[in-house]
């Protein structure tokens, strides 16, 4: 069976455009037929390396990627739009791209002129156009703004009338880029399911999505694009759980990093003499000094320092300090403090919140039912937690040490931030164990590349 889409060595170098890069003549690149051969390497932006896939007619074909990775280029190049430095590709039967918003659209003149001409670009006769004309304009559900000039549209109109148009070609192969998150949800399920009906009639579909659950519901199998290179290529499941591991864990360095700068920051701060405070201009009122004060952002550290709080870490199981988790992982959290003078009444204490506010957990020593005797110099807490049940998403870490009525020795808002991820979705910051079960005539579909 001839592939649909046949992708070998594909390589795409653009050349750099900023101040003090090489500029190409006219002349240069006609005798050279590259814009970037003879470049040198700083000179050039590698947007694809080295890429190979193949996709067989019928089958669904997702990509995903971080911005830069090399998908919108890739597609442009399947459409026809941009030709590859190296490799090859073919792609056969019809092709309908729906790439950028409002690509092929003239803005100037209205709705109903415009889906002549996408038709006819996209391989359409006339008589074929005015067939199909009153479906695509019922699908579109512009039919009120149809003689409207385009310039009015707004962006989710853009996209009605661009996949409405590109959808009734009846295109063997179907490319569609993200520009589908910019529709409404309702024209958004209209989309997905002529999308099922496209692929059950046996055509191809490409679809690069940041979204994972769709590109995991949709498709067949799936390419992970890191960098301009192909990172890994296999079942939907798979490539998608390879992704969110690699984003989690650059999320878990980016906190990490953020810490030791702040811990940098701090120990200059403390290092540095302290400056002499300005006197208030003689004559200033008591309003302005007001205006001043709720300009000030709410203090992120308080506290006597009686006892104070020297650093705080996550762990994993094994002990290595990280900071992202999957949801159900066992974490611990440990504190390292110390007290400049013998105290009796010492509580340790552990918070956790979203980054908007909201209190997901916490915990004292004094909670627990321990009673501290005496604290004095260097001590390490650690608050073990099994399995650490929190629901996807950013969370903020606050320690304190503090007397057992409340009195504060050292309060640390914000301390630390961390991230978790989990294989499911669900909704709120409480992530359980879970596991559906069903009884009677109800049936599920398997879930593609399960």
């Amino acid at each position: 069976m001839t592939a649909a889409i046949r992708v070998e060595g594909l390589g795409k170098l653009y050349r750099r455009m900023a101040p003090g890069f090489k500029l190409r003549t006219l002349k240069s690149a006609l005798l050279e037929r590259s814009l970037t051969e003879g470049l040198r390497p700083e000179e050039t932006i590698l947007a694809l390396s080295d890429v190979s896939f193949t996709v067989e007619p019928g089958e669904s074909f997702g990509v995903i990627g971080s911005n830069g990775s090399g998908k919108s280029t890739l597609l442009k190049i399947l459409a026809g739009m941009l030709r590859p430095t190296s490799g090859s590709v073919v792609v056969n039967g019809r092709v309908a791209a729906l790439i950028e918003l409002g690509a092929g659209f003239h803005p100037e003149i209205s709705g109903r002129e415009n889906i002549y001409i996408n038709g006819v670009v996209l391989g359409l006769t006339r008589r074929q156009i005015d067939q199909r004309f009153d479906a695509i304009v019922e699908f579109s559900g512009l039919g009120d703004f149809i003689d409207e000039p385009v310039k009015n549209y707004s962006s989710g109109m853009y996209v009605r009338l661009g996949f409405s148009v590109a959808i009734h070609t009846d295109p063997d192969v179907l490319l569609v880029d993200e520009v589908l998150a910019v529709g409404d949800e309702a024209f958004s399920h209209r989309c997905l399911r002529r999308i099922e009906e496209f692929l059950a009639r046996g055509r191809t579909l490409l679809l690069v999505s940041h979204s994972l659950g769709l590109i995991e519901d949709f498709c067949d199998r799936a390419l992970w694009l890191d960098g301009g290179k192909k990172r890994l290529l296999g079942s939907p499941r798979r490539v998608a759980d390879a992704y969110r591991q690699d984003v989690a864990e650059q999320e878990g360095r980016d906190h990490l990093e953020a810490k030791e700068e702040r811990e940098r920051r701090r120990e200059e701060a403390e290092r540095a003499p302290a400056e002499p405070v300005a006197e208030p201009p003689e004559g200033a009122g008591s309003e302005s000094g007001s205006e001043a004060g709720e300009a000030e952002e709410e203090p992120q550290r308080w506290g006597s320092r009686e006892a104070e709080i020297v650093r705080a870490r996550l762990l994993d199981a094994g002990g290595a300090e990280r900071y992202h988790f999957a949801s159900g992982e066992p974490v611990t959290f440990e504190i390292e403090a110390v007290a400049r003078a013998p105290l009796a009444d010492v509580v340790f204490g552990v918070g956790v919140f979203t980054p908007r506010g909201i209190e997901c957990w916490g915990t004292n020593t004094a909670l627990a039912g321990r009673v501290s005797e005496s604290m004095e110099g260097f001590a390490t807490a650690r608050l073990r937690c099994p399995a650490l049940r929190l629901g996807p998403g950013e969370y903020l870490l606050d320690v304190a040490l503090h007397a057992k009525d409340g009195y504060p020795y050292d309060y640390h808002r914000r301390i630390l931030s961390f991230s978790v991820t989990a294989r499911e979705g669900g909704v709120g910051v409480y992530f359980p164990e879970h596991e559906w079960e069903f009884d009677g005539g109800i049936r599920w579909r398997a879930r593609r590349g399960d």
